[in-house]
């Protein structure tokens, strides 16, 4: 099994945040973004990583920015560690296929995410409020007959707040304006619904079937941009169109097989988290691989 890279020490640079799977660093006008392979379940990180991960999150963000170019620009500015600056080049070991330098961007704060079929927390909440005697959640009427896993009447856009270092919370269109303001929480449901489905409608046709997806946005010197990561298993619901059916939760193509291990353990989901054995470390890679191959060619 290849080597992993769980962290990364770059010392010419302050390290600004590191978070779940990114080391961050200031470069001064741009940052530099390494995806590590460290990997986390129920918000906790693994001891161990998972083999490539960083460079299939990399690549496939990579796709999508070009991909997506025509209805908004991204943050990257260069994915070529021959373009770093100079003293960055002795780190290629850790750079290589794993990082970006990027713009710096005043983030909107909020998680935009993208539902184009019923499950996850939204699942969960219509499950409650069905309890309840409704099937209203965050003000979306839905149909009585809605099954999970099940393709919506209309793409969502269902935002929550963003949270660094805990549980994001979802919140109504209505509570977004007031965080963020009307004008930018419309460019949030417009670009976020345009990306989505462009990139639905191109997954389709790769066996792909994007359920649901966050994006994260900003503005450089005035230009609402995308940032962060795009469309990656990270962030993304991914499932196979050959074995998709509705009425159940949908095999995906992430670490689920990490998901499962970990809940026939008897860990109470708090840290230390346990080891992952190499057979569970090597089916979410696969998972990982089988993604990016199917959806980028590469």
């Amino acid at each position: 099994m290849s080597s992993v890279v769980l962290t990364t020490d770059i010392k010419e640079y302050p390290l600004i945040r590191r978070g779940k799977v990114r080391d961050i660093y200031d470069l001064g006008d741009t940052l530099l973004f390494i995806a590590s392979d460290r990997i986390s379940a129920f918000d906790v990180v693994m001891p161990n990583g998972i083999p490539g991960k960083g460079k299939v999150l990399t690549a496939m963000s990579l796709f999508w920015f070009d991909f997506l170019s025509d209805i908004i620009n991204s943050h990257l500015v260069t994915a070529d560690v021959d373009q770093f600056p100079e003293n960055l080049h002795k780190y290629r070991d850790q750079l290589e296929g794993r990082s970006m330098i990027v713009h710096k961007a005043e983030r909107v704060d909020c998680e935009c995410i993208v539902r184009g079929y019923i499950s996850g927390s939204m699942w969960k909440e219509l499950v409650h409020a069905r309890k309840e005697g409704s099937n209203t959640v965050h003000g979306f009427e839905f149909p009585e007959s809605l099954q999970e896993s099940e393709k919506l009447p209309e793409t969502l856009f269902t935002p929550s707040t963003k949270n660094d270092d805990g549980h994001d919370a979802n919140i109504s269109y209505d509570e977004l304006v007031v965080q963020i303001g009307a004008e930018t929480a419309e460019l949030c449901r417009e670009k976020s619904l345009a990306v989505y489905t462009k990139a639905a409608e191109y997954a389709m046709t790769k066996g792909i079937i994007i359920a649901d997806t966050k994006f994260e946005f900003g503005f450089k010197d005035g230009e609402f941009i995308i940032i962060d990561e795009v469309l990656s298993p990270d962030s993304s619901r991914f499932w196979p169109v050959d074995t998709y059916e509705t009425g159940k939760s949908q095999p995906s193509f992430d670490k689920q097989p990490i998901r499962d291990y970990l809940d026939r353990l008897s860990w109470d989901k708090k840290p230390p988290a346990p080891e992952l054995p190499e057979d569970v470390v090597e089916a979410s890679a696969s998972r990982y691989r089988e993604a990016q191959r199917l959806l980028t060619g590469n």
